[in-house]
């Protein structure tokens, strides 16, 4: 799960244990925070579908260097009590990503191959990722992680409220020693994120011409592969 975490959907996006429920550890402005949280509830609980284009840049400490840049569209729609998730990454190659069902599957056209990862218990912990600054509430965060309010901060023209998280799971912080959130203070919804591992590498992931509960249809939550595609269930 590391793998595909740090290399094919960083968003946020997604994995490990974040089980057990506690307070967000207490913020230099807790009035600031607490408007912030506020609303991402709101948002969470207006939330149908979200469609944004993205760019996802990821620096390498050792080389002190951007040395992977993916973009394209990602689809995000609420699925009775789920969120499903579509990526479709164009560059540097064409790439498709989606969450459904409890499952991740990468469809990559160059090999005509689909690769499926069943999330199995880890699914609630992947689903929280996905939905990390696009649909997941406040009080979601708070069960997950110690919050810290880092002020306002102006993101391509976007007032937003900068955020500090540190996962609470120790397995978590394995992965992700901290999480970067840029809320937009008006629709409560993520417009950046920069996802921190222990050895100093990051992923930043960058979020325009976001679109809000607007209609996405059905095939975009599909993959489009072919009558020859091989499909893959790797193990461990």
């Amino acid at each position: 799960m590391k793998l595909f975490f740090c290399r094919v959907l960083p968003i946020a996006i997604f994995a490990a244990c974040l089980c057990g429920i506690a307070s967000a550890q207490a913020p230099p402005d807790s009035s600031g925070l607490d408007q912030v949280l506020k609303k991402m509830d709101a948002a969470a609980t207006n939330f149908r579908t979200t469609e944004a284009d993205f760019e996802w840049d990821r620096y390498e400490k050792v080389i002190d260097e951007i040395d992977d840049i993916q973009s394209g569209t990602v689809y995000y729609r609420r699925a009775g009590k789920d969120v499903e998730m579509k990526a479709d990454i164009k560059k540097p190659e064409p790439k498709y990503v989606l969450f459904s069902n409890g499952k991740i599957q990468v469809y990559q056209p160059k090999a005509d191959q689909v690769t499926v990862h069943d999330t199995g218990k880890n699914r609630t912990e992947v689903e929280t990722y996905l939905v990390l600054g696009f649909g997941g509430s406040g009080q979601d965060l708070l069960k997950a992680f110690d919050i810290t309010y880092l002020g306002p901060e102006t993101i391509n023209g976007v007032a937003t409220a900068k955020l500090q998280l540190v996962p609470k799971s120790e397995k978590v912080r394995n992965t992700f020693a901290k999480i970067l959130l840029w809320i937009d203070l008006q629709r409560g919804i993520s417009v950046q994120q920069q996802f921190f591992e222990p050895q100093g590498d990051y992923r930043l992931a960058k979020y325009s011409n976001i679109r809000v509960n607007e209609k996405i249809n059905d095939d975009v939550f599909r993959l489009k592969t072919t009558s020859k595609t091989q499909t893959i269930s790797p193990r461990g």
